[in-house]
């Protein structure tokens, strides 16, 4: 009896099993890890680019980050983290998708050789915490104050961005550009805010990514409605855009009319033709000479007799515009949009010099409205490319750069590239790490020498010796260089802001931020639990 008492253990004394926690918080790095591994080799000028072929047999040539996360099929809870994280970062910034995530896999690696060492995950989340503060703090000093009269500066960050992508090779016309494109959209009441969606990408297979231009006006890729001969340029253009349909009218239910006679039958077709000639008449009265209509799904927005009638009112037709572009066009063009044709008065049209059919030497046709009285403040891009893998990526990387200008916008500050804002805060770091005590300071450490993974990649992808090269850039640094940075077309480390590869403030210190607030989510975490 005494032996069974003995056996049992004292109910004041606990034992927690710290196994389990250990193993999931292993696990959701390791995860985490793998997925940064994955972008590691596509950063920088010289990074890879990555082919993604989907389910449904669609390939996809690019190297940028958060379009590589996304299109992969990620089932890790915590690696879905870092898709979101790149995510995130394009919204903020749109830029250095891929070095956000690459900052997170690195203070992942070194927060497990701390825990490892039996330090607790909230001392190090909160060592993380005082570094992501202390590194926005270092970032801005090191700063540049940019005006946006200087184009010259945004040019140099816009083709920045762009040295990284596929068509590298077009960023000394594609970075101005996108400048352009920016500078047109901003509205002097609120100069801090760009709604890119004021930029409008029109992408046209056929000739090459040299021949992409900014048009000041709208352009579609359609062609003008050619049926019975209507006309295919107007000047002094009156244009409507019209949210209702040219054709004769049909029930709310479905029904079917017997027709028992010929005169019926041609009463019917009489009707039909006085309906649509009824419209026409009030639509010519105003003036107007362009319309374009937008796309319908309960019947067609026009049939063969509306326009056989437009065509004699020698009015221009655009059909089939998608709904989510009126918009847009009512915006560009200043004008409303006419819902129904008893609302068709001259005050809603739109007036511009020219509307024509341009033929581009492929066979291919657009649409171009020029001259625009009171235009708003939009702009439009016309992207041309030999095939739609180099159209897409064309499309990504004039984002990218697009929003790359928005951040100087935003926050008027340049920073320099190439590695040297992430060596010269890995060097503060280590020197705010000595004067912090305890624990904190030797989590700090580990994460000042984490933060060395840019350059070290940046290097590795270029085909330089990494050991090298950090070493000699670390060294630069600790002698006061706070602009040295890895050159990598020359292969050596030079004054980074010299040679020009500039990026916004904001994407750095996004990129800092949203990768420390990263790991201390996952950090924290200690259990998965699965809810069926």
């Amino acid at each position: 009896m005494a032996a069974a008492a003995a056996a049992q253990p004292r109910s004041s004394e606990t034992f927690v099993d710290n196994k389990r926690k250990d193993d999931v918080r292993m696990a959701n790095i390791a995860a985490a890890q793998s997925v940064a591994d994955a972008v590691r080799t596509s950063l920088g000028p010289k990074g890879m680019d990555k082919m993604i072929s989907t389910s449904s047999g669609e390939v996809i040539i690019t190297n940028d980050g958060a379009t590589i996360l996304n299109k992969m099929e990620v089932l890790q809870p915590a690696a879905k983290f870092l898709v979101e994280l790149s995510k995130s970062q394009d919204v903020v910034a749109g830029d250095g998708t891929t070095t956000v995530v690459v900052i997170a896999g690195a203070l992942l690696k070194a927060s497990l050789n701390l825990l490892m060492s039996g330090i607790h995950p909230t001392t190090v989340s909160d060592a993380v915490h005082k570094v992501s503060v202390k590194a926005v703090d270092i970032l801005s000093a090191m700063a540049v104050p940019v005006e946006l009269s200087d184009t010259e500066s945004l040019v140099k960050s816009a083709s920045t961005s762009l040295n990284s992508k596929v068509v590298s090779q077009y960023s000394t016309l594609l970075a101005p550009l996108a400048v352009d494109a920016v500078l047109s959209v901003v509205d002097p009441n609120n100069p801090d805010l760009v709604d890119l969606k004021d930029i409008k990408i029109v992408k046209k297979l056929g000739g090459t990514v040299d021949d992409t231009q900014l048009i000041k006006g709208l352009v579609f890729d359609k062609k003008v409605s050619h049926a019975a001969g209507g006309p295919t340029r107007v000047e002094n253009a009156k244009i409507a855009v019209i949210q209702f349909q040219i054709s004769p009218p049909k029930t709310d239910i479905e029904q079917s009319i017997v027709v028992s006679d010929y005169s019926q039958m041609d009463r019917i077709l009489k009707e039909e033709r006085n309906y649509i000639l009824g419209m026409i008449k009030k639509i010519k009265a105003t003036g107007c000479n362009v319309l374009l209509i937008q796309k319908s799904i309960l019947r067609d927005a026009v049939t063969d007799l509306s326009l056989h009638y437009l065509a004699k009112a020698k009015i221009l037709v655009i059909k089939d515009v998608e709904r989510d572009e009126i918009e847009f066009i009512t915006k560009t063009l200043n004008c409303l949009p006419i819902s129904n044709i008893e609302h068709f008065r001259a005050e809603k049209l739109g007036y511009a010099d020219l509307v024509e059919e341009v033929s581009l030497g492929d066979g291919g046709k657009l649409v171009k409205i020029t001259g625009i009285k009171d235009m708003g403040r939009t702009t439009s891009v016309l992207v041309r490319g030999s095939n739609q893998l180099v159209i897409d990526e064309a499309e990504r990387s004039l984002h990218d750069a697009l929003c790359v200008v928005r951040c100087l916008v935003n926050k008027k500050f340049l920073i320099a590239g190439g590695g040297a804002p992430e060596i010269e805060l890995s060097r503060q770091l280590g020197a705010w790490a000595k004067v912090l005590q305890g624990m904190e300071g030797y989590c700090v450490k580990a994460f000042a020498e984490a933060l060395e993974v840019i350059p070290y990649t940046l290097a590795e992808n270029a085909g330089l010796n990494p050991i090298a090269i950090v070493t000699e850039l670390r060294n630069r640094h600790a002698q006061g260089e706070i602009n040295a940075g890895i050159n990598v077309r020359k292969g050596q480390i030079t004054n980074i802001l010299e040679e020009n590869v500039v990026q916004p403030l904001l994407v750095s210190t996004s990129a800092i931020s949203l990768a420390t607030e990263c790991v201390r989510m996952i950090l924290k975490i200690d259990d998965i639990v699965t809810v069926r």
